[in-house]
């Protein structure tokens, strides 16, 4: 992409560490979710299957809107736009 007249770099370049950082964490907190209906029975339906909706939406939801992560191109191409 060119701004100016100057190739632009891509929006990970550089955050190698930090992406894969929050990779690890938000596949550890939809494994968590996996895992917890391991403990689901009859008897205690509740609480894994509670766990595991929580878990996995906060797996998928934090880095997709608290993160801004799900920006579109027109959002994120207005962001980094010099005014």
């Amino acid at each position: 992409m060119y701004s100016n007249g100057k190739n632009t770099a891509h929006s990970g370049e550089g955050r190698l560490v930090g992406n894969i950082v929050n990779t690890v964490i938000f596949l550890v907190l939809f494994s968590a979710g996996i895992y917890a209906l391991s403990y689901w029975t009859l008897e205690t339906a509740w609480w894994p299957t509670i766990a595991c909706f929580v878990l996995s939406f906060g797996a998928f939801a934090i880095p997709m809107h608290l993160m801004g992560r799900s920006d579109s191109i027109a959002v994120a191409a207005a962001a980094n736009t010099v005014k």
